[in-house]
């Protein structure tokens, strides 16, 4: 594509050959001359000077820093999102129905949809128009999927999930599986399965990774708020609430009947308990323990940062034993009625 019919497609503003043709995207470092790159951070001038990029996107304050041509950008790296759609070299399906296909009787399939080989859609699912339903996927009874929605191959949706417009859902993620809830009979000296009755409901706009799992509830819907980003390995417990826009990286683990707000952005590796809310606009680093309710906004951490490991084998030692010097300590300033 001409420089030019990149940036008129986001109304932004040239400089330079406006002609020029750019076949890819690439960082500074690895660019050549017929690529476009970024400058996301002032940080990055010494690769910006000695980049071989054909074409930059960058801020206004920053174009004299180049002879080149360039795409002026407020927000270089929201520019890098739009941007990167014009070269997304992922397959584009027409629509078609796969020969091996099944769809049981009483299932409504919309306009312009591509359903890929080994497809089984339940009886009574509604599949919006344009979706793409990669091979292998298993669509259960009642499902509700919405436009343009997106199922990478091997996803597994159970009965009655309802999923919003413009989803994605990468390859094995499952939605609707049942909560993981049991109860102890003394009597038979074993567990009782609790039925999971409730389902999963999915706004629009919602991205799911690979090998990530939402179960259903026992007293409640599961329940993603439109707009969401889960990562690639994520467990979601029955009954959890997550509002809109919130984003959670890889190999999170949200126990049930969790409530998270709105624009929360939740680090990978990071453990919710169960029956706690945590507020709007929060952040919580990865590998951190949440424990109890968090009530106002704001970034909170938990967890051991990294040392030398005989740093941190003394340290571990150190900590068995603060009950037992905070209970010296409270005696000596008892003893000498002072306390700093």
């Amino acid at each position: 594509m001409k420089l030019k019919d990149i940036a008129d497609s986001f109304e932004l503003q040239t400089i330079g050959n406006v002609d020029k043709e750019i076949s890819g995207l690439a960082s500074l470092e690895k660019a050549g001359p017929d690529d476009l790159a970024f400058l996301f951070s002032r940080s990055h001038r010494e690769s910006l000077v000695s980049s071989e990029a054909g074409a930059f996107v960058l801020k206004k304050e920053d174009k004299d820093l180049i002879d080149g041509p360039a795409i002026i950008s407020p927000n270089p790296r929201a520019s890098w999102a739009l941007i990167a759609n014009l070269f997304d070299p992922k397959p584009i399906k027409m629509p078609f129905i796969s020969l091996s296909a099944t769809i049981n009787d009483g299932a409504v399939i919309g306009k312009n949809v591509a359903i890929e080989p080994n497809v089984n859609i339940g009886s009574g699912a509604s599949i919006g128009d344009e979706v793409i339903i990669g091979s292998g996927c298993t669509i259960g009874e009642g499902v509700r999927i919405g436009n343009r929605t997106r199922l990478y191959p091997n996803v597994a949706i159970y009965h009655d999930v309802m999923i919003g417009e413009d989803c994605i859902f990468h390859a094995n993620s499952v939605i609707g599986s049942d909560g993981f809830g049991y109860e102890y009979d003394e009597d038979s000296r074993s567990f009782l399965k609790i039925p999971q009755i409730y389902s999963v409901i999915i706004g629009d706009q919602v991205e799911i990774g690979a090998c990530t799992t939402i179960d259903r509830g026992a007293l409640d819907n599961t329940v993603i708020g439109a707009g969401c980003k889960i990562d690639n390995q994520v467990q979601i417990a029955h009954g959890v609430k997550i509002g809109k826009h919130t984003v959670i990286s890889g190999c999170t683990g949200i126990s049930g009947s969790t409530k998270i707000g709105e624009y929360c952005l939740i680090g990978g590796g990071v453990g919710i308990v169960d029956n706690i809310e945590i507020a709007d606009q929060v952040e919580i680093t990865g590998m951190s323990l949440v424990n109890r309710s968090i009530k106002e906004k704001g970034r909170y951490s938990s967890g051991s940062i990294m040392m030398r490991g005989g740093d941190w084998k003394r340290n571990a030692i150190t900590q068995t034993k603060l009950y037992e010097m905070s209970k010296r300590l409270r005696k000596i300033e008892k003893e000498t009625g002072s306390s700093e």
